[in-house]
């Protein structure tokens, strides 16, 4: 069955809409026509009823013993629907004693049921031998002394005739009137989802050449003028996207070919030249620099397409961020000592912040990598832990390099971006470690801020103070060891 079921929306909009409309009309039709009929017997039982009370008045014995109706009774005439007018009386034990010249041979109702009409009217409805349905109206009555049981009676065969002249009335109007709302529905749903159709067209036409491209929004206001809006904004970050995998696309091939080609380089020139084994050491001493310079990066991208895919798990715990700060610090003491430069630490050790203790740590060691780096030789670098308001921690690392100017500091956090490529490149750098220096805050619900001037940058960790502010045990991890190799990306996690 589901495969007969129409695909299409609109056709699906009309058939909801003429099945409610249908039991809508059945149900007003079969409430009028049930109306009408009530309001057709209330007006014959009223009229049976009026004539009763009238020959109740006329009925009299006659001096042979026969009842009759006085000679001064007129019958007056009824409406169409009630022209057809029957009158019987008999006795208590079913005798016939009166019965006009219409019935001819037939009877009114036959013999008296037992109580009938004894307190009240007594109303219902019978069918002559010939078929013709009676309204029966009867009432015990006194005459001239003797109990006798009244019986007017009315043919219902005008009402049920204009009954069924209603009925047939509506149901071929039924039909007719659905059929004209289905058109004219069908018609309204096709109008109100074009802009629908439109919508599916453009987004059709729009392709990864054309990610610029946009679906026109005719009323803002509505739910489809809206529901183009969102498919828009879907666009634009489906067009952000691509271009960062396109821009990061480029940029790590162009990474991975510049060692490449150095080991190559390098190969070559070895194998040209004829030296002695200081030499051949010499050439594969710089072989392995380049391949781990490669090495590195393939591990900061495999690092951003887990985080990018969210396959990194944190692992959180509350701990106390002071022993986290000092111990990237001390990793990357033998960097600065080979510049000359002198690192500066102080912090307030109650801070406590949850946090994954591995990857905020890498955090750290990224921003203090990037300041020695860029400190000049012999210069100095501070590191502070601090608390920015109630709410939140943050870690500053400030160096004393030559400062970002404005135009840059908003991409310095962007992937493969550099500032000087000549000089990024000969510090070693791949232009990874900030941004994954941002995912990290980021990813512990904080940020990262850049403070620049002429004199330097000031790199601002921020991290949300924990609520757990009592917890005083070890955390595990806490101090875990990390590898020199490893300073410009995350540590390898397992799962």
């Amino acid at each position: 069955m589901k495969h007969l079921w129409p695909h299409h929306v609109r056709t699906r909009l009309t058939l909801w809409y003429v099945a409610i409309l249908a039991g809508v009309l059945l149900i007003y039709g079969g409430s009028t026509c049930a109306i009408v009929l009530l309001q057709l017997r209330t007006q014959v039982d009223h009229l049976a009823t009026e004539d009763l009370e009238t020959v109740e008045g006329f009925l009299s014995f006659g001096s042979d013993g026969k009842l009759g109706l006085r000679n001064d009774y007129h019958y007056h005439p009824y409406p169409a629907e009630t022209q057809q007018r029957f009158l019987e009386v008999r006795a208590e034990d079913g005798t016939l004693l009166y019965k006009d010249a219409g019935l001819a041979e037939r009877v009114l109702g036959g013999k008296p049921e037992p109580g009938e009409g004894v307190d009240s009217y007594s109303r219902r409805s019978i069918r002559l031998a010939d078929g013709m349905r009676i309204r029966l109206i009867s009432r015990r009555h006194m005459i001239d002394g003797h109990p006798a049981i009244i019986r007017v009676g009315f043919s219902e065969e005008p009402m049920w005739q204009r009954f069924w002249q209603l009925v047939i009335g509506l149901l071929v109007g039924l039909p007719l009137a659905l059929g004209l709302a289905g058109i004219g529905g069908y018609h309204l749903a096709r109008r109100a989802l074009g802009p629908v159709e439109r919508m599916a067209r453009r987004a059709r036409e729009i392709n990864a050449e054309q990610l610029d491209a946009r679906i026109d929004v005719e009323n803002p206001h509505d739910e489809l003028g809206l529901l183009a809006q969102a498919l828009n904004e879907t666009l634009s970050r489906l067009q952000l996207s691509f271009e960062q995998l396109k821009r990061f696309t480029s940029d790590a091939s162009h990474e991975l070919r510049t060692p490449l080609t150095a080991i190559r380089s390098v190969g070559e020139v070895g194998l040209q030249q004829e030296g002695d084994r200081d030499h051949y050491r010499e050439v594969i001493g710089s072989m392995l620099e380049e391949t781990e310079r490669l090495s590195r990066l393939v591990e900061s991208l495999l690092t951003i397409s887990r985080a990018d895919s969210g396959q990194i798990q944190l692992q959180q715990a509350t701990i106390p961020l002071v022993p986290v700060v000092e111990e990237a610090s001390s990793l990357l003491d033998v960097l600065a000592e080979e510049k000359g430069q002198t690192v500066s630490f102080e912090g307030d050790s109650s801070i406590r912040v949850k946090a994954d203790t591995v990857i905020l740590r890498q955090v750290v060691i990224n921003l203090l990598d990037n300041a020695i780096k860029y400190s000049p030789r012999k210069g100095h670098i501070s590191v502070r832990v601090r608390r920015c308001n109630s709410h939140t921690a943050c870690v500053e690392v400030e160096d004393c390099g030559p400062g970002i100017a404005p135009e840059h500091r908003d991409k310095v956090f962007d992937r493969f971006y550099r500032i000087d490529e000549a000089r990024s490149r000969e510090a070693g750098g791949a232009g990874l470690g900030l941004a994954l220096a941002k995912w990290g805050a980021e990813a512990h619900g904080g940020g990262l801020e850049l403070d620049s001037t002429t004199a330097g940058c000031i790199f601002r960790l921020l991290l949300p103070l924990s609520a757990d502010a009592d917890a005083s045990e070890e955390t595990p991890g806490a101090t875990r060891p990390i590898s020199l190799d490893a300073r410009l990306t995350l540590e390898r996690r397992s799962g």
